[in-house]
């Protein structure tokens, strides 16, 4: 970690124990910035905006739409017990999922930052909890998720050609490093080339439920309608088990808040991000819950609770067993746009986070030739596949779910501060008080309840994220450190530069 003299020294050779490797670091930067002005294809160093209104929406529903719809329909039944309060849950989720992207409508055109809840955190309430979200987030959430996701894409494209027990660890383990790998390369690569290829996979994850769907009212048509007779037999009412709904639901509503990580890289963003985000909860809900009667019209909930993929169940049900296979690849098609537009997302944050010296200032670093955060992208690349490897992945996006709700619930906090002590702060979009509060309040529910349900994992989630405090006490908040930190730093922000050919954004 680094701290505001350490940034200075590594990069702008003022801080007078590292002279040589702020010389050294000062020459190098201004070789790259002669190398660039010469070449006809920039003028100047930085992330560019490029993503209008359609790359917005299809960030947003590819994040969203992944393998969740296709998999979660399974967690929601089991705990709401009944098909009526489970197709509830699915309606709440989605408008709980549309009040919480309003707050963040509101947060990120009057915060108008990339690092989404780390800039708005920090506006609030300082750099301590922003570090603590940077923490959680680059070392446990955003690595975890990337590696589960490549998993499920791996574990989709593999399973045709073996039994669902015979699937070989080892080829999963491979073939999902592949994924992280070759997309973490793309997103280096060029921008306009990922952000096209999001569009074709928003485009693929459309077809897939629309397939579903119609397959759904052709089976309703059909007698399936009387499936839904006594909808809300055998319905939970314990509070800790509709709670575990939602919280089935709602990860298959993730990720509606991921565009802000973005919004630096928006044209027009007072725009073009509320609009992304006004088009596509909508559309997402309600292809949403037309997936989940199309479900229900054609599996009972029996064979839906013993099905482990249940797209693939509904279509070799549906129509035939040859459907099974196609049905397959396109979910696992649906989960590696997911992957592909989270591990672009997610390189902002750490790259923010670097850029105010709460993480090393080399991950800060923009590619001359590409204009893109390679050395945040490669860093987090290298630590999802390092998590491909953990013995229990899953346990820790358990942790790691709690924690991000946890921050979400901070930075719904940190809007209703700042209507209190920055009134005259401008909003371009102020949604009515009532809305902040009352996901606020909800959010408080779902994020306190599992202490009683769940303690151990909750236990567990806060002491990963108190690990952090040690972290930024010597990283961040002590100054005065030894000239071996600096001369450290400056090697690191030199030999970056050179393996990257990257320079700091102008």
């Amino acid at each position: 970690m680094t701290s505001a003299a350490a940034t200075a020294a590594s990069n702008d050779g003022e801080n007078k124990e590292n002279t040589t490797a702020a010389s050294e670091a000062a020459e190098e930067r201004q070789s790259l910035k002669s190398t660039k002005s010469n070449s006809p294809e920039a003028e100047e160093v930085g992330l560019k905006k490029e993503l209008g209104l359609l790359e917005g929406v299809s960030i947003i529903v590819g994040i969203i739409i992944g393998s969740g719809i296709f998999v979660s329909p399974k967690g929601v039944l089991q705990e709401a017990g009944s098909v009526g309060v489970s197709l509830i849950v699915w309606v709440v989720c989605g408008m709980l999922s549309m009040l919480g992207a309003l707050c963040y409508a509101e947060l990120g055109t009057s915060i108008p930052e990339s690092g989404s809840d780390y800039a708005y955190i920090g506006k609030a309430f300082g750099g301590f909890p922003s570090f603590l979200y940077l923490w959680d987030a680059n070392f446990i959430f955003v690595p975890t998720t990337n590696a589960v996701m490549a998993l499920t894409v791996s574990n989709y494209m593999i399973q045709p050609f073996f039994g669902e027990d015979d699937l070989p660890k080892s080829a999963t383990t491979l073939l999902a490093a592949v994924f992280i790998c070759g997309l973490t390369w793309l997103n280096c690569y060029s921008m306009k080339v990922t952000t096209r290829l999001q569009n074709v996979f928003m485009v693929t994850k459309v077809v897939a439920l629309l397939l579903v769907i119609l397959v759904g009212i052709y089976a309703l048509s059909q007698g399936g309608y009387k499936k839904f007779d006594n909808a809300f037999a055998h319905s939970e009412t314990e509070p800790g088990k509709i709670c575990l709904a939602f919280y089935s639901g709602i990860y298959s509503y993730a990720g509606w808040n991921y565009l802000n990580f973005m919004t630096e890289e928006l044209k027009d963003p007072f725009r073009n991000l509320p609009y992304a985000i006004y088009l596509s909860l909508p559309v997402v809900t309600f292809l949403y819950i037309l997936a989940n009667v199309a479900y229900l019209a054609v599996l009972t909930p029996t064979e839906m609770m013993a099905s482990n993929a249940i797209a693939v169940t509904f279509a070799n049900n549906a129509v035939a067993t040859w459907a099974g296979p196609i049905m397959t690849i396109l979910v696992a098609i649906s989960a590696l746009g997911s992957l592909s537009a989270h591990i672009m997302t997610s390189s902002r944050l750490c790259f923010v986070g670097a850029r105010k010296g709460h993480i090393p200032t080399c991950l800060s670093l923009v590619s001359v030739k590409h204009s893109t955060p390679e050395p945040a992208l490669i860093f987090l690349g290298v630590l999802s596949c390092l998590y491909l490897f953990v013995g229990d992945i899953y346990v820790l996006i358990n942790y790691a779910s709690f924690v991000e709700s946890s921050f979400i619930l901070i930075s719904i906090a940190s809007l209703l501060f700042l209507r209190w002590k920055q009134p005259d702060l401008p909003r371009p979009i102020k949604i009515t008080i009532v809305i902040p509060i009352a996901f606020f309040v909800i959010c408080s529910f779902l994020v306190l309840l599992p202490f009683y349900v769940e303690p151990l994992v909750i236990g567990n989630g806060l002491l990963v994220t108190a690990l952090g405090i040690p972290v930024y006490l010597v990283g961040v908040y002590w100054q005065n450190k030894p000239p071996i930190f600096h001369k450290i730093m400056g090697f690191l922000n030199i030999n970056t530069q050179k393996m990257f050919m990257a320079v700091k954004e102008e």
